[in-house]
């Protein structure tokens, strides 16, 4: 069921309308399926409960009620909204698998880990820090996605897979970065201090990527799957290996959205 999808960002209300559309057709189509996707889509009239009702009912536990996480949710309000549409969007549109809105938005645990993160990420920033690191380890617990709440991230990031993705304190996630799984944003010991890597706009970090320590990947670079980081990476520039070394140079505008984890042959 759907489309490729190659547009801009909807608008919230647009993404919702298209979601609540798909999720009739699967209730209709898989009547086992309609409770959950009543409870998840279709007795909400606008996203933003619907994201809350979504992700409260995925870190809830005994200890931290679903009711007490909805609220958190609900609280980060439409500044967490219009990233949580442009994560979204970026899913769909990089995602070969993800031909609609409903899989990604149900099923798809890098955008609610990420969800989650920009959550934890705004209690961090207002100095409720024992909250942000309780989100911070339930996130690790249920998604296999470790994000430490100081980390700032731009829109439109896309965390494919997400089982592995490890981001330490210090680093920083610029705008339309794709990260795939069992990639590593990490220290290089026990130093104190700015210690983790910053990621420009625009970076395709792929599979199974070790970037370590506080250096720079340049705007528009790409990571070669396995390989390990160790120094600043020009913008554009294609590294692999271990270490990691330039193997090529750009050749798609934005590696983020091409979504190309070859490296030049001959390397």
């Amino acid at each position: 069921m759907g489309t490729e999808f190659t547009g801009p960002p909807p608008t919230a209300p647009a993404l919702w309308a298209a979601l609540r559309e798909e999720a009739a057709a699967a209730a209709a189509s898989e009547p086992v399926m309609r409770g959950l996707l009543e409870l998840a889509v279709l007795r909400h009239e606008a996203p933003l409960p619907a994201f809350a009702a979504l992700l409260a009912g995925r870190l809830a536990e005994p200890l931290m009620p679903v009711e007490r996480l909805d609220d958190l949710v609900r609280e980060a309000g439409t500044g967490f909204l219009a990233f949580a549409v442009a994560d979204l969007a970026a899913t769909r549109r990089r995602d070969p698998a993800a031909r609609g809105w409903l899989a990604p938005f149900l099923y798809y645990k890098g955008f609610h880990a990420l969800s989650w993160h920009r959550v934890a990420h705004r209690l961090w920033e207002s100095g409720r820090r024992d909250l942000a690191r309780y989100l911070q380890n339930r996130a690790s617990v249920v998604f296999g996605v470790d994000i430490h709440p100081a980390v700032p991230v731009g829109h439109g990031v896309f965390i494919d897979h997400a089982t592995g993705v490890v981001i330490g304190e210090t680093a920083v996630i610029g705008n339309d970065v794709s990260i795939l799984q069992g990639v590593t944003l990490g220290g290089t010991g026990k130093q104190q201090g700015d210690r983790h890597p910053k990621v420009r706009d625009g970076v395709l970090l792929a599979a199974g990527a070790k970037v370590l320590g506080n250096i720079v990947i340049g705007r528009g670079a790409k990571v070669g799957a396995g390989s390990v980081v160790l120094a600043d990476v020009p913008p554009c520039a294609t590294v692999a290996g271990v270490p990691a070394r330039v193997v090529g140079w750009c050749r798609d505008a934005v590696p983020a959205l091409a979504m190309d984890q070859s490296i030049p042959t001959g390397t």
